[in-house]
């Protein structure tokens, strides 16, 4: 199958590469992982206005009516900014759940800007950033209640916080495992987007470090490892995208959803992990540092390996789709 992104597709990415090229994410994340969330809220704020927590939520809740190929080009442009807050959950996965209890007005409410998260255990045994969310849930089986989250722990990524989620009122019963795909493919497209900027940063900074009188980019072995993360990125990308038309139901084999989600998961995973570790041979001691803004790519890519599965989940899922 041959697939190309539309025009429609790509403006959505400019939109949202102009709005946050213009919001210093850095900063934010700076001020995030020191408990000011100001003004990461007005990030999300005007993410709002672009119709990104939108996205997936139907024209008559006051969304977009949009499906999970749009999802994942304005996720992945999330990703290489590193916009902190619940983008998984926000996104994609709590749409979802609301979508199928048909819960209106909680998904009228993050249409409008709301931010949401939530805990699916066993996968995803902790929901992040319950402090700056307006909406928290569980899922226990298929079970969807309200949640409160408790017992508050630090991640290894200090813009993300970790809470256990104790059950509210019962809502509705709900398609956890569709639920559980979004996630992960927004988690995907998170990572791509980081593979792809730290790709970014580390070829900049080859190209005016010197070494022995010239550029490091010139020499050979420099460019063999940006070439390899490069051509993991551009590898990984194509599954993230078949994955997102499989769970919208636009390929023959349907059926393969998850499968399709979990190699991307898998891809993405590692393309963004091989871009963090060369870019920190490339970048040397300062890549170490906070701060350098590496490091804050570092540590989100490092908490997004695990999240919403780990690769050795997401390897037993295509394992499994295989040898059935």
């Amino acid at each position: 199958m041959r697939f190309l992104l539309e025009d429609e597709h790509r403006d959505l990415a400019s939109s949202i590469d102009a709005m946050l090229a213009k919001s210093d994410l850095p900063a934010v994340i700076r001020a995030w992982n020191t408990g000011d969330l100001e003004p990461g809220r007005k990030v999300w704020s005007k993410l709002a206005e672009t119709g990104v927590n939108a996205l997936l939520i139907s024209d008559d809740n006051g969304g977009m009516g949009a499906g999970a190929v749009e999802m994942v080009v304005a996720v992945e442009a999330l990703g290489r900014y590193g916009v902190p807050g619940p983008v998984a959950e926000t996104v994609a996965a709590v749409p979802v759940l609301l979508a199928d209890a048909a819960l209106t007005e909680p998904l009228a409410a993050l249409a409008e800007g709301a931010l949401a998260t939530l805990a699916l255990p066993p996968e995803v045994p902790f929901a992040v950033d319950v402090e700056v969310a307006e909406q928290t849930y569980l899922v226990d089986g298929s079970t969807l209640s309200t949640g409160m989250g408790t017992d508050p722990r630090p991640s290894v990524d200090l813009a993300r916080t970790l809470s256990v989620v104790q059950a509210g009122e019962r809502l509705a019963d709900v398609d956890a495992s569709r639920a559980f795909d979004f996630g992960a493919l927004a988690t995907a497209a998170q990572l791509i987007g980081l593979a792809q900027t730290m790709l970014t940063l580390t070829s900049e900074y080859a190209k005016t470090r010197k070494q022995f009188g010239r550029e490091i980019g010139s020499f050979q072995a420099v460019k063999h490892h940006l070439a390899d993360v490069a051509i993991a990125v551009e590898m990984a990308r194509p599954l993230l995208h078949g994955a997102a038309l499989t769970l919208d139901g636009q390929v023959p084999e349907p059926q393969f959803a998850s499968r399709d989600v979990s190699a991307a998961k898998v891809a993405a995973g590692e393309a963004a992990y091989l871009a963090s570790r060369v870019g920190l041979q490339v970048l040397g001691a300062i890549g170490y540092t906070q701060e350098h803004d590496l490091s804050l790519y570092l540590t989100k890519t490092r908490a997004l390996l695990s999240a919403w599965g780990t690769p050795a989940v997401h390897r037993s899922r295509v394992l499994e789709s295989i040898s059935a």
